[in-house]
């Protein structure tokens, strides 16, 4: 067995990204690794390079031969191959066009609104708490569920189910485990659909209820985005507060100006890097690649978190800026025809919250020290389990 370097990286600041990933950047470009379930793997480290091969038609989740297909993780969601390879292309164009409509930007940005009014009501609730208060639990995680519930049409009191089902479904450490957890809310959509069919809503299940399903195909997707559309954006919730909490200086340039929200939120999606777990691509034929060649069968790991702190690309590019010169966009969302659909609600998500909470909450701050941050090890999305904070006085 080759002496490669094992992926991911370890790190002790979870807001950093390790040095290895750049130093492995700069080396070689795309560079043969070593996954923890023991796989060799292209590891794609690079801005230019991660655009590429997000584009790359060669490239799918599919494997031509799932038998053989390099892993991961055990993760039942990324760890290994997905879908058919005859069918991939044709399933994925079908999907888009299923769920596309229901999150344009268009229909977002007019979600805005009654986003912001969801974000007052917490930012309420919290104001009536006597701190420290879990921010996690009070804002970060309510307020993304409550959302892509209403939008989805899925119950809002099921929410202990689905997210327990859900951390489940990112366990990286038991496959069999995330793939029945991952069956267990396919079936629950399933469930919703159907009854959407006879008691049909103003929400995206509604919009499904006629559509043929006859592998569960359709279900499956919709518990995806319920699995998505709240776990990442909790996370970029939590990461947020703290990116901003570790730079003052930046911090009081919001403060003193709520509408640097967006570009707060930019740099926060930009830097934020909950899990360093990376997304898998398998080659469907040989792709030469610079100076190497992408054998066909042979698993391309992209770590968007490393590229889009890719120096040549950001300059400073570790420096949390909301000043930074408009440039080339992040990769947070992906890239190309797999760009992913939540992108504008997301956006509309945190922009709703990053031009509140430091308003009504000046003088929040972490009520124990950072190091002392319980993370969700072992768990896809990463994160943190909680985040408590503390402020003084009345909030206004």
């Amino acid at each position: 067995m080759r002496d490669l370097p094992v992926i991911p990286f370890d790190r002790r600041d979870p807001l950093d990204v390790p040095e290895a990933y750049r130093d492995l950047r700069a080396k070689e470009g795309i560079a043969k690794v070593r996954t923890r379930t023991g796989d060799e793997v292209w590891l794609v480290s690079g801005y230019e390079d991660a655009r590429k091969l997000f584009a790359d038609p060669r490239l799918g989740r599919s494997h031509p031969e799932p038998d053989k297909a390099p892993r991961l993780s055990n993760s039942a969601l990324l760890g290994g191959p997905q879908g058919e390879a005859a069918t991939e292309k044709a399933d994925h164009t079908r999907m888009r066009k299923l769920f596309m409509p229901s999150f344009s930007a268009r229909r977002m940005k007019a979600l805005s609104d009654h986003v912001g009014a969801l974000v007052d009501e917490r930012l309420d609730h919290l104001a009536t708490l006597t701190p420290p208060a879990d921010l996690h639990a009070e804002l970060s995680f309510p307020l993304p569920v409550l959302v892509i519930c209403q939008l989805l049409g899925v119950p809002f009191e099921d929410r202990e189910y689905f997210s327990g089902v859900s951390a489940a479904m990112a366990d990286l450490g038991d496959e069999a485990k995330g793939i029945a957890a991952r069956e267990e809310l396919g079936a629950y959509m399933a469930g919703l659909i159907e009854r959407k069919r006879h008691e049909p809503g103003e929400d995206v299940l509604s919009d499904l209820a006629d559509e043929l399903d006859d592998d569960g195909t359709i279900a499956q997707l919709a518990g995806g985005l319920l699995f998505a559309g709240h776990e990442t954006t909790v996370n970029r919730i939590n990461y947020g507060v703290l990116l901003l909490l570790a730079n003052p200086d930046q911090l009081a340039l919001l403060k003193a100006d709520p509408g640097l929200a967006p570009a707060a939120v930019e740099e926060i999606l930009r830097l934020a890097v909950p899990s360093l777990h990376g997304l898998p691509r398998y080659a469907h034929e040989d792709i030469p690649f610079g100076d190497v060649t992408i054998r066909r069968g042979e698993a391309v790991v992209i770590t968007t978190g490393a590229a889009n702190r890719d120096e040549r690309i950001f300059p400073d590019a570790d420096t949390f800026d909301l000043r930074r010169p408009p440039g080339d966009p992040h990769l947070a969302f992906g890239y190309g025809p797999r760009f992913c659909i939540g992108a504008s609600l997301a956006r509309v998500e945190l922009e709703a919250v990053f031009s509140r909470l430091f308003q009504r909450f000046p003088d929040l701050s972490l009520a124990v020290p950072f190091e002392e941050l319980r993370t969700n090890d072992g768990k896809l999305t990463g994160g943190f389990a909680e985040l408590p904070v503390t402020w003084s006085g009345a909030p206004r």
